[in-house]
């Protein structure tokens, strides 16, 4: 998922991802650990999407961390 396409969804839509990808984290490092995930680096991509709405969370937000 691009910025770009993050950057248009509302902060309700922002949250309800944040938490779909949360537990898709969860079940992909569960899977792993398993042995039953065959691609590891979607473990990768799932973490830079969940950073990626977090980040425009907070943006949108206002809140500026020192």
């Amino acid at each position: 998922m691009h910025a770009k396409d993050i950057r248009e969804l509302s902060e309700k839509e922002l949250q309800m991802k944040e938490g779909e990808l949360t537990q898709e984290l969860f079940n992909l490092k569960f899977q792993f650990h398993s042995g039953q995930l065959e691609h590891a680096s979607k473990i990768k991509g799932t973490k830079k999407d969940l950073a990626r709405i977090k980040t425009i969370l907070r943006e949108k937000k206002g809140v500026a961390q020192p």
